[in-house]
């Protein structure tokens, strides 16, 4: 049985329905592929991008790792060969790198703590309804993130130094340029820069959350403390983890702060963060060894960033379990 529709002829079983699928034949497929098509023509520029100053040089800098430079005689000229492993032998028998790694874990867990929980007690306050001028303190919180970190890192050093510093009572009382205190002034100049910029990615996760819920536990008799603790901290905790992630890769990046401190404080070295080994390595230059060092740092970055998600996953999981 046939059944005409304003002019088109439809088979048996199509009418009602038993037949096959439209767009399931060869137009289905040839549609699909368009689309397909489409798509990568407008990622086309993104994926050129994203290789070219993404893939390509972390492809390059693995192979460079795994080269080495030899003469051919004693005052022969310097080829670079295959080396295997031989400079990821150097990185993991060179206990001033492990050393630097271990100084920035210590640097995480003094910086970190105190610089997420200041951007939240921040962005819990710019939230609040009882807070007055909250365009003069949300750039007042922001603004040290647009100084270049160079830039701070010289203005602190200057407010350190017992012989430059104004405040002369705390600078020669605390040696904040020695060898037991340097790390916490560093700390401190990193926590000034970053706290702000995590407190507008924590601050922004709470103006996603809809007011109906706070406006119930108003209505039930919460106050501005519960509220923050019960509602607005767990509906923000993905954002926390954000910051987090943020804060371990800044954390094993960290070179700018330190750097320039070495100027001003006989207790930085150039090994004193992995990063800084980085660039010693680099400046020899020894680029092969700079390569190594960068590659395990960055299996180092991963292996922690993805060890600190799957902890916040499951601690995420017990509690709605619970």
């Amino acid at each position: 049985m046939t059944v005409s529709i304003e002019g088109t002829t439809v088979g048996p079983g199509v009418a009602d329905g038993s037949g096959p699928a439209t767009g399931a034949g060869p137009s289905g497929r040839s549609g699909r592929a368009r689309n397909l098509r489409a798509g990568l023509m407008f990622l086309a520029p993104f994926l050129v991008l994203f290789a070219a100053f993404y893939l390509i040089p972390i492809g390059y800098s693995i192979v460079e790792s795994l080269r080495t430079i030899t003469r051919t005689s004693t005052f022969g000229p310097v080829q670079e060969v295959w080396g295997g492993f031989v400079q990821y032998e150097a990185v993991f028998s060179n206990a001033q790198f492990w050393a630097s790694l271990r100084r920035v874990l210590v640097f995480f867990l003094i910086s970190v703590p105190l610089q997420l929980g200041m951007a939240l007690v921040f962005a819990l306050l710019l939230d609040s309804p009882v807070l007055k001028g909250k365009r003069f303190f949300r750039l007042a919180f922001f603004v040290p993130y647009a100084v270049p970190g160079v830039v701070a890192a010289i203005m602190w050093g200057f407010l350190y130094a017992p012989q430059l510093s104004p405040f002369t009572l705390i600078a020669q009382n605390l040696d904040l340029l020695g060898p037991g205190l340097v790390i916490f002034a560093i700390a401190n100049i990193v926590n000034w820069v970053y706290t702000g910029y995590n407190m507008l990615i924590i601050y922004s996760a709470l103006q996603a959350i809809p007011t109906e819920l706070t406006e119930a536990a108003r209505i039930d008799g919460a106050g501005q403390w519960r509220i923050a603790w019960s509602i607005k901290i767990p509906m923000v905790a993905p954002a926390l983890v954000l910051t987090g992630v943020f804060s371990i890769i800044g954390t094993l990046q960290l070179f700018n702060e330190p750097l320039v401190m070495r100027s001003v404080s006989s207790a930085v070295q150039t090994d004193y963060t992995p990063n800084m080994m980085v660039h010693a390595a680099a400046n020899i230059p020894n680029y092969n060894l700079a390569a190594a060092y960068s590659v395990v740092l960055a299996l180092v970055t991963c292996v922690l960033s993805f060890t600190f998600l799957k902890f916040t996953q499951r601690s995420t999981e017990k509690r709605a379990a619970g």
